[in-house]
């Protein structure tokens, strides 16, 4: 018996809803979710319509898409988590449909995603194309290599970079202009660990193999260049801790500001 799948489920609802109040994009819904069975497909079928290219068309990409999704099955999962955490800590964000339709953030990650899955495989090349188109169509560079968990929002998305060797935890939120980087051009694991939980604002510049403990809170605009302890605000340049966060969980709450009011 097939799994009930109530997220995919509500996007349905919506673009049914959404053709009825706007019927001139009925062909655009029904071709990116209504035609389709799964979540899934409807995925593979939009990020190959954004991603194609002379190189490699629409139809020859949505292949490597639907492989990666067939064999990698904790895909599946992430792209759910992450829907759910675009849906629930954006306000922005009133519908399902929306981080799959229209949010760069999600579509990059879910594509960085499918990168990753060649990558892991040994297909350098291939992995190496998928992230520069990546960067090209969104704004957004993730290595390949780097290894992202699940409920994760990338809000805004543009200018964000994740380099190699980062390692990114669970419900971790960040905002544009990120950077999880290194600093200089030293090799091997030279990039952050961001544990799970940890919000990342505007901005914020994190450079060299450093930790961010679980739950802390990066400033907008910081340069963090040393570990931060968990459940720690830091902020400026170079950040420095400012003092403990008033949430168990930062990146769920999404509140930028200090414990004593002064805004980040």
């Amino acid at each position: 018996m097939k799994k009930a799948d109530p997220i995919w489920a509500r996007i349905r609802e919506e673009a049914q809803e959404g053709i009825q109040n706007e019927p001139l994009l009925a062909s655009f819904l029904n071709s990116t979710i209504l035609s389709h069975k799964t979540l899934e497909d409807a995925l593979s079928y939009h990020l190959s319509s954004k991603l194609e290219s002379l190189t490699l068309p629409a139809l020859g990409l949505r292949e490597l898409i639907d492989e990666a999704f067939a064999n990698e099955k904790g895909i599946g999962d992430a792209i759910r988590a992450d829907l759910v955490a675009v849906h629930d800590r954006d306000p922005a964000c009133r519908m399902f449909c929306q981080p799959l339709l229209y949010f760069k953030g999600f579509q990059a990650l879910q594509a960085y995603r499918v990168a990753h899955y060649y990558w892991n495989r040994g297909r350098y090349h291939l992995a190496l194309f998928l992230q520069s188109r990546i960067s090209e169509v969104f704004g957004i560079d993730i290595h390949p290599a780097a290894r992202i968990g699940k409920g994760i929002l990338i809000d805004h998305g543009t200018g964000v970079v994740i380099g190699e060797t980062a390692i990114v935890g669970n419900n971790v939120s960040m905002l544009h202009e990120v950077t999880l980087g290194g600093t200089g051009k030293e090799r091997g694991d030279r990039h952050p660990k961001v544990a799970d939980g940890v919000l990342i604002a505007a901005g914020a510049k994190i450079l060299g193999n450093v930790k961010i403990g679980q739950g802390a809170k990066v400033a907008a605009g910081a340069v963090v260049l040393r570990d931060v302890p968990p459940h720690t605000t830091v902020a400026g340049v170079p950040a420095k801790p400012v003092g403990p966060t008033a949430e168990e969980v930062p990146a769920l709450v999404m509140d930028q500001y200090f414990s004593d009011g002064e805004g980040l």
